[in-house]
């Protein structure tokens, strides 16, 4: 279960049900928090944070089929990728990486958590 801040849980129970399309648990969630389920049973909650996040790495991610296909639903959806320019990762106009095989994307939740999108090499 990956466990994530949110300064404003509506807000991000929004972004996570509307943007991402995940569906939230009912059951056993505390009053002050969300859990989504995210493939495969895997369990994202999300707690209030006063202060929200502070990390700057990826604090989620999940595996797709097609990276591209993803990205671009996503898009459409209002999601902006971030864009990297740095030694051994550098992401394309639409936010795509690719090393060794596995490509890449990463995107900010409204809380400014950090996450990821990958496509595994075949």
């Amino acid at each position: 279960m990956a466990i994530l801040p949110a300064v404003d849980i509506e807000r991000a129970k929004r972004f996570y049900s509307e943007k991402l399309q995940l569906d939230e648990a009912t059951v056993g969630v505390p009053s002050d928090g969300a859990t989504f389920v995210s493939g495969d049973g895997t369990m994202l909650y999300l707690y209030a944070r006063e202060a929200g996040t502070d990390a700057d790495h990826t604090v989620a991610g999940w595996l797709v089929e097609d990276v591209e296909v993803t990205v671009r639903e996503l898009r459409e959806r209002g999601i902006t990728f971030e864009q990297y320019d740095m030694p051994g990762l550098k992401t394309d106009d639409r936010g795509i990486a690719e090393a060794e095989g596995t490509r890449g994307a990463w995107f900010k939740d409204s809380e400014g958590n950090i996450l990821a999108l990958a496509e595994m090499a075949k």
